[in-house]
């Protein structure tokens, strides 16, 4: 672990200084979201497997550090999960960490990118939730926050894989909401529909930067990182009574998964 900013020891115990984790914090809408929370007042621990960009974005940051740190990884989530001990409270959670790989049909899709999709997608939220959940709760007023997607609600040829995995984080947020009743904790999904970020696209096509560009070819105004971060500070900022359920986000352009207007 390394702690970004020469404050981070000292404001560790700061009172009132409310806590929000990130996962997958080292670009898009996690870092985004990040520099939302971050802006709010709140102190932000970045997560993600890069150490040196979640480092960089830490340092810009007041009251943030990095924690490098693969979801996926169960022993590595609990270990994480420890070292939050020394501070005051655990107040949010957002997991931010997935991702697509490949667009081929079902009759064709590689198992290996189905397991990592849902190993992320799914298990990676389970872990991260199971791990900070007792911590959430003893806040007082927690926070979980899963981001899914447009696709978890409505599937389109290619996506088999990635919808499912997301389908799995929308229903393990739905089913955490109901379990949860009664306590202290929100459970708020957010879904953004089409989001242009530096690295989504191209990581689905493996690199195929051309092939990335064709899915925003037309598109008037996609939605960027910091719209969904936007909404996301927007929910978790709601006073402690008031849960934003489920937030779908589109660029005006986009009607559904399917039905997006070009201009060319």
């Amino acid at each position: 672990m390394t702690a970004d900013t020469a404050d981070t020891a000292a404001t560790a115990g700061t009172p009132g200084l409310r806590t929000a984790v990130v996962t997958g914090a080292s670009s898009g809408i996690g870092a985004a979201t990040a520099r939302a929370l971050a802006a709010a007042g709140y102190r932000v621990v970045l997560t993600a497997r890069r150490k040196d960009r979640i480092e960089a974005l830490a340092a810009e940051l007041p009251h943030a550090e990095a924690y490098p740190l693969d979801v996926t990884d169960r022993a590595a989530v609990d270990a994480f999960a420890r070292h939050l001990d020394r501070f005051p409270s655990v107040d949010v959670l957002v997991n931010n960490a997935g991702g697509a790989l490949g667009a081929e049909p079902v009759a064709t899709g590689d198992p290996a990118d189905w397991r990592a999709m849902y190993e992320v997608n799914v298990l990676g939220v389970l872990h991260m939730t199971q791990a900070l959940l007792p911590a959430l709760t003893a806040s007082g007023d927690g926070t979980v926050v899963v981001l899914s997607s447009t696709a978890g609600h409505g599937t389109y040829e290619g996506g088999g894989g990635y919808v499912a995995a997301k389908h799995g984080a929308h229903v393990l947020a739905e089913t955490l909401r109901l379990e949860l009743c009664g306590q202290p904790v929100r459970v708020i999904e957010v879904a953004p529909g089409m989001v242009r970020t530096e690295e989504f696209a191209t990581t689905r096509f493996r690199g195929d930067a051309d092939r990335a560009a064709k899915v925003y070819e037309g598109v008037d105004a996609p939605l960027s990182a910091e719209d969904v971060a936007d909404t996301v500070a927007w929910a978790v900022t709601r006073p402690p009574h008031v849960n934003i359920d489920l937030l779908v986000v589109r660029p005006r352009a986009q009607a559904s998964n399917t039905k997006v207007h070009r201009t060319s």
